[in-house]
């Protein structure tokens, strides 16, 4: 089988799927795949290069807008080429933290609420004194906490706010809960070993918290049966609410026993630092069956979804 690493792109995560994607090819079995690896350095290389690959699966490593956010798996539909991971609605709902915090919020999963601002148009000092310091400003769209701040004071919200509205035009402000943060990650439905972190020079899981050696410690963590069912059943309903498929990775706060969703990521980490090898290699699997399991789920679910079509 041929199968093209696709990685890279135009977000603010690039050099992130790059490192997805060089550890990807890395661990791809040889005796099974024939390995090509796919740049992305513009919107136009996506068709140009998958096409003239002639591949049978596109193994996404991209990270962010034009990557995760719908776009390229409906690029590859139109294409006929299968490809890893969740689909088109999927992709896009979860890369639109606002939507899909909606969406939880309405089905009773537990998430920050806070403000929904279009940019420095609806920068009000006065709604954040009201939703009570400190507070955590992001991109709406956007991941790897690029952009993404703690902010304890008023003096400190104008910068963050500009910061934030420089990468999306749309920001939240929420409000910060201290807490445990954990992470869940979810492969063909079952939520692999939960990951407990603790940053190690920050408050929070911020971006050289992820991406650093040292940056954090994260390993399984012991909780007890009735508050570890909570976490895995809110990781199950986000995941299954915004209708991913294949693997992702539902990253929350746990706050007087109350789990609390952040994020769904449709396609998370896979650097040698990220969370979901790591709780797959709990699980007892290597980097390499994760892949092969990746590859041979995601094969499965296009199939279903297209109706059997022969790919193109």
């Amino acid at each position: 089988m041929k199968i093209g690493v696709i990685m890279g792109g135009i977000s603010t995560e690039r050099e992130v799927s790059l490192q997805t994607g060089q550890e990807m090819i890395h661990h791809l079995d040889r005796s099974h795949y024939e390995v090509v690896p796919i740049v992305i350095n513009q919107r136009a290389d996506l068709i140009t290069q998958v096409q003239q690959a002639d591949i049978d699966l596109a193994l996404l490593a991209l990270h962010g807008q034009y990557g995760e956010d719908g776009t390229v798996q409906g690029a590859l539909e139109t294409l006929g080429i299968p490809y890893t991971g969740s689909s088109v609605l999927a992709s896009s709902l979860c890369m639109n933290k606002q939507l899909s915090k909606m969406l939880l919020k309405a089905a009773g999963v537990n998430t920050p609420v806070g403000l929904y601002w279009q940019g420095m148009d609806d920068y009000d000092p006065q709604a954040v004194e009201q939703l009570g310091y400190p507070v955590i400003v992001k991109p709406n769209m956007g991941g790897s906490s690029i952009g993404i701040q703690l902010v304890q004071h008023e003096k400190e919200l104008l910068p963050a706010v500009k910061e934030a509205s420089r990468l999306d035009q749309t920001i939240l402000i929420e409000p910060y809960i201290k807490g445990t943060e954990l992470t869940c990650s979810i492969v063909d439905g079952e939520v692999l070993p939960i990951i407990g972190i603790r940053s190690a020079h920050s408050e929070w899981f911020d971006y050289k918290a992820k991406y650093e050696d040292g940056g954090a410690e994260e390993k399984v963590i012991q909780l007890p049966p009735v508050i570890e069912q909570r976490v895995r059943e809110a990781a199950l309903a986000s995941y299954r609410l915004l209708q991913c498929k294949i693997y992702a990775r539902v990253d929350m706060i746990l706050c007087q026993d109350v789990p609390f969703v952040l994020e769904v990521n449709t396609l998370p980490g896979m650097t040698v630092n990220s969370l979901l090898p790591k709780s797959a290699a709990a699980a007892g699997m290597t980097f390499t069956q994760l892949l092969d399991r990746i590859i041979a789920s995601s094969l499965h679910e296009r199939k279903r979804e297209w109706g059997m079509v022969q790919y193109v």
